[in-house]
């Protein structure tokens, strides 16, 4: 039984998880916004939670000019403003500002990296000097450089079996823009490391919602048997955003929602919902089952990104009483340009289990609501029973996992309406994460640096992983060929996508279930 084979917690998830070495974790990029919004406040809070090692050390390495107590105050009013508690106590911010220090240098500039070398030896601690995480919070076309400086200066090194010591290298997405750009910088990166010191991040991997994903299917019997081409009929996975690109506009010119969300998010998502049940929860054999299921895709040729693949564009509409300008209008954008701001994908899955089943991928800009959830429609059960009634409302099975917000699991049943008669409708069962855990839930940069910390690759993407994810990409942008867009591939800022993406499940005779507001 599969619920028998799974009865302990995930890689990384078990009560009082701590990082145990000694380490010091150096961010590159350290004036950025990511690390005043996301990683200090992340480090801060793993650190008053007890889950950072006994000793550590952050040193932060940048260009500009700023003394170690300036960045601390920096970094200060980035915890107070961003952080999930946003109240900072003076004496456990004292005690972790202690270990933060700041050093000035240009990514380019081998004096920089040498007297990084030198800071880091006047720690003392073998450990603070050797066991290192670098975070590379830059440009990705800087992740080449930073590291052949870094094996330069003699503070990294390829891993062999026995090593007292270790060096980890953290990269942010976009990894490379398309899969011959992600195979050059892959191989680049391990000229000088081996893949197992690589931590490629997707910050959707370590919300806690995503992580229980595994766990749900895996450790309940009742759903996991019906997960199947048997019982299911189709799944929708829904990724919205409530704004548009903003100041974004440049970057989002070169990459578009294609390669910004579905070639990462959407497809991770996917693939957790879709795999196989490892063999073990060892980190290698879950990637495995990742890669086989991103693998199992059935390839997009021409025709079939003609027939199942809708792009969108949105144009000036009101979001949330707000009134948004048109993707065109943006700051950075070309007047004419094609770039999607929308995508719908129909995707199948070429392996036993999934074989026919329909995967309906979405996600998009300036749409209603901010959300991300999987919808798993099941069949419907024959209408045989109850043909002759007229005032029956029976609707297939239904179930939601909602990875945010509003976090929680829906399933959707049909049940008697109290009375004489017979009728019917549909009802919901609801588990939500704050009812049932209190409102607490880490962030999901808390969970990948104490994972990096640990040295556990499990919510890290591997060089296949991503590698088979751009081909899935690329074959889409080949078959769209620079075409324009069409009228029906425009959308109103405020509304759900373009008709298009009606029109792509209404052929199959479905429709999008558009995600509700969150209920407080």
């Amino acid at each position: 039984m599969v619920d028998s084979q799974i009865t302990i917690s995930l890689p990384g998830l078990e009560d009082g998880r701590k990082a145990d070495e000694p380490c010091t974790i150096v961010i590159f990029g350290a004036s950025g916004d990511l690390t005043a919004r996301k990683l200090i406040p992340a480090l801060y809070h793993l650190h008053i939670e007890g889950q950072m090692p006994g000793s550590f050390h952050v040193v932060g390495f940048a260009r500009r000019e700023k003394t170690d107590a300036s960045w601390r105050d920096e970094m200060r009013a980035g915890v107070e403003t961003h952080s999930r508690t946003r109240r900072v106590d003076n004496a456990k911010w004292n005690a972790f500002a202690a270990n933060l220090s700041y050093h000035r240098g240009d990514l380019t500039d081998a004096d920089a990296y040498a007297g990084l070398a030198k800071r880091l030896a006047g720690l003392g601690d073998p450990c603070l000097v050797n066991n290192l995480v670098f975070y590379l919070a830059i440009s990705p076309s800087l992740f080449g450089e930073v590291v052949d400086q870094l094996r330069t200066a003699d503070l990294l090194h390829r891993m062999e079996e026995g090593d007292a010591h270790w060096q980890r290298v953290v990269v942010e997405k976009p990894f490379g823009h398309d899969l011959q750009s992600a195979q050059v910088l892959n191989n680049h990166l391990l000229r000088h490391v081996r893949e197992r010191q690589i931590f490629r991040i997707d910050h959707y991997l370590g919300k806690e919602t995503v992580q229980n994903i595994m766990m749900f299917r895996f450790s309940n019997a009742i759903f996991e048997q019906l997960w199947n081409r048997e019982s299911i009929e189709h799944m929708q996975i829904t990724v919205s955003e409530d704004i548009g690109v903003g100041a974004r506009g440049g970057y989002f010119e070169e990459a578009g929602t294609l390669r910004d969300m579905m070639q990462n998010h959407l497809l991770q998502i996917l693939s957790l919902v879709a795999m196989e049940p490892p063999p073990s929860l060892a980190a290698e054999d879950i990637r495995n089952e990742k890669v086989k299921l991103l693998k199992s895709i059935r390839p997009m040729t021409m025709e079939a990104v003609a027939t199942n693949v809708v792009r969108g564009q949105y144009f000036a509409g009101i979001v949330n009483d707000d009134s948004r300008e048109g993707y065109r209008q943006e700051e950075r954008v070309n007047p004419e340009s094609n770039v999607e701001t929308y995508v719908a994908l129909k995707l199948f899955i070429d392996n036993w289990r999934w074989s026919t089943v329909p995967f309906y991928l979405r996600t998009g800009k300036n749409l209603p609501l901010r959300a991300s959830e999987v919808r798993v429609q099941f069949r419907p059960t024959p209408n045989v029973l109850f043909a002759a009634q007229d005032n029956l409302d029976l609707h297939a099975n239904a179930l939601t996992l909602r990875l945010q917000p509003d976090e929680g699991i829906f399933l959707r049943f049909n049940g008697k309406v109290p009375g004489n008669s017979i009728e019917t409708r549909p009802v919901r069962m609801h588990f939500g994460y704050d009812a049932e855990f209190g409102a607490y839930t880490p962030e999901a940069y808390e969970r990948l640096l104490l994972e990096a910390m640990a040295g556990d690759t499990t919510l890290f993407i591997r060089r296949d992983e991503v590698e088979t994810a751009w081909q899935i990409v690329d074959d889409i942008r080949e078959g769209w060929g620079g075409t324009s867009l069409s009228n029906r591939e425009f959308y109103a800022a405020g509304t759900w996508g373009p008709i298009a993406a009606d029109d792509l499940l209404e052929r199959d005779s479905h429709k999008w279930h558009n995600p509700k507001p969150a209920q407080r």
